[in-house]
Formats: C-alpha cells, sequence, structure tokens
C-alpha cells in the first residue's frame, strides 16, 4: 500500500434496523476514505447516523442493526465481510475504539486494572500475568494518569469523569493501532478538562502516526480538531471537505445551520463584530435558518440588560463548609463556597462559571436553599434567605425556580407531561383544577410545545422536548427567577440553541432574572450580561460578559477562554 492509497475506505455505506415492520434505513449511501495519520471528523446531531457509522466499520452494531449495502475496506479487505472470529483479531489490534460514556464503557464492579489488563490479554500484547501487569501500568503512564500502579487497583468510580476518559483512551491506542475511532470522547466533560485530554490524544496519535475518526455533534470542535470534515444528517452525508473551507463557506442549508448554533463559533462572530464595529446583525450567517441563530440571541439579551436596574439576588460573603468523613468517627472541614458576593440586576442574566468543583452549583443549591450557609448572607429582593420561615421559604420558591442539567433525570418517568408541569400547581395550592389545566397549556404555548404532549410520558421525547418541559414546570408559577443549573450542556448544539433562543424570548417577554451555571464559556457569551467566574470555591474575576471575554484578568479565565472548541480558528480569513 503506498503513502497515497486511502487507509479506510467506507464505500456506498447502507445500515438498517430491523423493526416489527421490517428495515429501517439508518445509513444510506455513506462513503469517505481515511489516510494514514490523517484525523477526519463526522459531524452531526444525534441521530444523524455518525456513531451507526463508526460502529458499522467495526461490526458492533447492536443486534438488530444490518450492514445492508456498500463496502468498508481496511488496507484492502472488506471488514463487512469478516467472520465474527477474524473481526476480533481486527478490532483492538488494527482499529481501536474509545466510547462515550466514560462511567458506562467502564464495569463498576471491576477494578481498573483488571479492565486494562483485560485488553492487553485478549489483544495477545504480552502472556506472562508479570508482564501484562507491567503493560497495563504503561498504558495508564502512556494516558497521561500519574501514579499508575497505585490507580490499577482503584474502582472507576474513584476517578473524575477526566481520569476515567483517560484510561479509555489508554485502552484504545494500548495495540498502537492504525486507526483509532473516538466517537464523542469529551461530550461530558468540562472544556478545560476536555482541551487537555484532546492535546493529549492528538499528541500520542501523531506521535505513533495513528489515523482518527473524531465524531462530535460539535462544528468548531471537529474543525480545530480535524483535518476533513464529514457533516451527517439523517442517515447521510450532505456535506464534506477540509474543515476550515466548510467553516468558512458552509454550502448544505443543514451545515449552515451547524455553524449557525455552534456556541464558540457565535462567540466568534460576536468578538468579531464587537472589534470592528459592525453590528451583530451583519455576523450572522448568510442562508442560516435564523432560528438556529446564536448570534440573535445575544443581540436579544443585550437588550435586555439593563445595568442600573436594583439587584434582585445578593451574596454576600456566602461561604459553605462540608464535613467530610474520613471512614472513622472523625471527619474533615471542606469549603466547597469560600466568601462568595455577587449580585444581579433584575432581569438580566448572571453566569456562574467555573470547572466541575469548583462551587457554582452548591451556590446556587445555597441560594434556593437546598443547602445551608455556613456563614455570610444571600438575599432576594432584600430578604435574607437563611431567616425564611416555613411559609416564607415556600412563598420565596414559587418566585425562584431551576432548571437542572439533565432533562430525563429531573423528570418524574412515571408522571406524563401534563402532570409534571401542573405539579408545582397543586403543591403550591394555585388555582382549582380547570384554571391549572389552562395554566399549563399556556406554558406549553410559551415553550413551543404542542398540546399533544400533555399525555405523553418523558420516554416518548426527545432531549429538547424535555428539557422545553423542564422550563415550563419552572414557568408554571410564573416565577420572577429561574436557576438554570447546566440546563443546556446535555442538548446537541442544534437543540442547544433552540433552547438558548427559548430562554432569551422567555426572558424579554417576562422580564426574568437568570442566574445561568455552567462551565461552558461559549454558551455564556451568547446568553448572559454578566459573569461571575468561581474556582475552587472562589470568585476569581467578576464583569459583565463583554469585559471578561475582551479583558480577561485572571489566567484561570484567560485559561477557560482558551479551551473553547475552536478557540484558535479564525472566522473571515
Amino acid at each position: 500500500m503506498t503513502a497515497l492509497e486511502p487507509l479506510l475506505s467506507v464505500e456506498d455505506l447502507q445500515v438498517a434496523f430491523k423493526t416489527q415492520d421490517g428495515f429501517v434505513p439508518a445509513v444510506r449511501g455513506v462513503s469517505f476514505d481515511v489516510y494514514p495519520g490523517e484525523t477526519i471528523a463526522i459531524v452531526g446531531e444525534s441521530g444523524s447516523g455518525k456513531s451507526t457509522t463508526a460502529h458499522a466499520i467495526i461490526n458492533l452494531l447492536p443486534g438488530s442493526g444490518r450492514i445492508t449495502g456498500g463496502k468498508v475496506l481496511f488496507e484492502g479487505r472488506d471488514l463487512s465481510k469478516l467472520s465474527r472470529h477474524e473481526m476480533e483479531g481486527v478490532r483492538g489490534k488494527e482499529i481501536g475504539l474509545v466510547p462515550q460514556d466514560p462511567m458506562n464503557s467502564l464495569n463498576p464492579v471491576h477494578r481498573i486494572g483488571f479492565q486494562v489488563e483485560e485488553t492487553i490479554r485478549a489483544n495477545g500484547l504480552a502472556s506472562s500475568k508479570r508482564e501484562v501487569r507491567k503493560r497495563a501500568v504503561e498504558v495508564l503512564k502512556e494516558a497521561g494518569l500519574a501514579d499508575a500502579d497505585q490507580r490499577l487497583r482503584q474502582f472507576p468510580h474513584e476517578f473524575s469523569g477526566g481520569m476515567r476518559q483517560r484510561v479509555l483512551i489508554g485502552i484504545g491506542l494500548s495495540s498502537h493501532p492504525k486507526l483509532l475511532i473516538a466517537d464523542e470522547p469529551t461530550s461530558a466533560l468540562d472544556v478545560t478538562v476536555q482541551k487537555k485530554i484532546l492535546d493529549h490524544l492528538e499528541s500520542l496519535t501523531a506521535e505513533r502516526g495513528t489515523a482518527v475518526i473524531f465524531i462530535t455533534h460539535d462544528l468548531g470542535l471537529a474543525a480545530e480538531r480535524a483535518e476533513n470534515l464529514v457533516v451527517m444528517h439523517r442517515g447521510k452525508i450532505v456535506e464534506s471537505g477540509p474543515a476550515r473551507e466548510i467553516l468558512q463557506d458552509p454550502r448544505h442549508p443543514y451545515t449552515q445551520r451547524l455553524v449557525a448554533a455552534a456556541p464558540s463559533l457565535a462567540s466568534k462572530r460576536i468578538q468579531s463584530a464587537v472589534t470592528s464595529g459592525a453590528s451583530l446583525e451583519s455576523a450572522e450567517v448568510e442562508g442560516a435558518d435564523a432560528s438556529f441563530d446564536l448570534v440573535s440571541v445575544a443581540e436579544r439579551t443585550a437588550d435586555t440588560a439593563v445595568a442600573d436596574a436594583p439587584p434582585v439576588i445578593e451574596f454576600r460573603e456566602a461561604t459553605k463548609v462540608f464535613k467530610i468523613r474520613t471512614g472513622g468517627p472523625r471527619s474533615i472541614p471542606f469549603t466547597a463556597v469560600d466568601k462568595v458576593s455577587f449580585q444581579v440586576p433584575r432581569g438580566s442574566t448572571m453566569a456562574l462559571v467555573g470547572e466541575s468543583g469548583s462551587g457554582k452549583s452548591t451556590a446556587a443549591k445555597l441560594l434556593l436553599r437546598l443547602e445551608d450557609l455556613t456563614s455570610g448572607e444571600i438575599l432576594v429582593e432584600g430578604k435574607n434567605v437563611a431567616e425564611l420561615g416555613k411559609q416564607e421559604l415556600l412563598k420565596l420558591r414559587s418566585r425562584m425556580q431551576p432548571v437542572f442539567q439533565d432533562p430525563y433525570g429531573s423528570l418524574d418517568p412515571l408522571h406524563n407531561i401534563g402532570n409534571t408541569i401542573g405539579e408545582p400547581l397543586a403543591v403550591h395550592n394555585v388555582g382549582d383544577l380547570k384554571s391549572r389545566k389552562a395554566r399549563v397549556r399556556e406554558v406549553l404555548d410559551q415553550v413551543a410545545l404542542p398540546e399533544t404532549v400533555l399525555t405523553r410520558y418523558p420516554n416518548e421525547l426527545s432531549g429538547g422536548q424535555r428539557q422545553r418541559v423542564a422550563i415550563a414546570r419552572a414557568l408554571a408559577l410564573k416565577p420572577e427567577i429561574v436557576v438554570l443549573d447546566e440546563a443546556v450542556s446535555a442538548l446537541d448544539v442544534l437543540v442547544q440553541a433552540q433552547v438558548l433562543n427559548l430562554l432569551a424570548d422567555l426572558q424579554a417577554e417576562l422580564g426574568l432574572t437568570y442566574l445561568f451555571i455552567t462551565h461552558d464559556l461559549a454558551v455564556v457569551r451568547v446568553i448572559a450580561d454578566y459573569v461571575t467566574v468561581m474556582q475552587k470555591g472562589m470568585v476569581v474575576e467578576q464583569a459583565t460578559v463583554d469585559e471578561v471575554f475582551e479583558n480577561p484578568k485572571t489566567d484561570y479565565t484567560r485559561e477557560l477562554l482558551a479551551a473553547i472548541p475552536g478557540a484558535g480558528i479564525q472566522l473571515g480569513a
């Protein structure tokens, strides 16, 4: 095989899943090449067929999935024709895989060492127990984990998300494969951890000349990490080519929507407009569907910001200390929130930003009084939350509602949507049955959901629809404050853009005040008016969103900004 010949050729691949009504196509006529040492990215929203394509390449489709046509040529061999035994000789050794969810992909009942060693033995990398152990230590060291000997004895739950992902990367590269498939390898991680993981993965694959198929829904991240892009929509490739060219000049309407919806790219268009003095409108992507344009979200939120409005939320040196058990009768103090102070003007959006463990979610729980303060004060409209009695607190909670990260976990699977949205009205004894039903229909309309969802259950809805239901539930009591804890981080970029648009519209229409908690500064740029940056429980920076992006004061904030996917990409060049 010469250097000009592809390592992998996918030719007219077709995949279908068997249902009661026969086979339903999931991938239709997909073709692309991957050359030795090349990184390509397959981009698309959930259901676009990108992960199905990857699993078809290594013959890991679910039981009902079948390759119904086309070829998967790897070094000239058609993998779709290989027997199960023959495929086992390719999978792992020749083609590695880094799966999406690091918690579900590692067995919680087995130590890390057992799982790494199992892969080493299966791929014939070592024979004796001593050699296997030695290679397992090397794998973890190569993946960037310190104290590898000790780590082998630990369980997955003792690792952070980034550490678990490093284990999976180590396993995927343990046999030094010629091709690595990385399926959304960092989607559940903070942006700074994501950057470190991807930088390390990039250095490892470059050092070994490993080709990479990188699967993601984030076009900015894909363009930063890959030379070529393959954009998939409804099982088909709608556009492909050099990453920067597609980013600069997307041709297909779906690609244009992805570009317009990517928070990292929207941030860059806003920055470009601010720097040049142009209007935000002029920075929009030509031909993009306006309902997905995050620049217009920023424009609307900027219009609603009232700098001189009185503060509706005040944190005054708020501190929360937890007692951590050490295994015996003794405990040690852990300060999760350390003398945090900030104000949120009425009708504005304050973004509370930081990595996991920075204390931002604990601050939200303190505001909602789901946790009690150790010291300091939190005021809502001038009233000290800690001093409120039971009835006063119940009244406050009717005016201050949360929306959580997981749109499935935060909805009761046993309640239909109508009962879910109406539950706060019943809890707070608002109106009679007839008026409650009317209010449920009213908020459904506000979040652009049809009445037909009232009798449906959470498992029958998409992620975006479920999050709209969570927002509708929060709005049912006509609150003045909404606390959004990573409310869009679990969503695809197109659905995320829809929800951000919805939040901006609702704020403009209802005069809502948002405390928006996130680790993603790209999202902050398009939704927030003010930013409070937290690190290790403390506030390290506080300013308007433009000031933070244009003139960050601390190294930590600069690190967060640098970690935004696509931060190194120049638009309009």
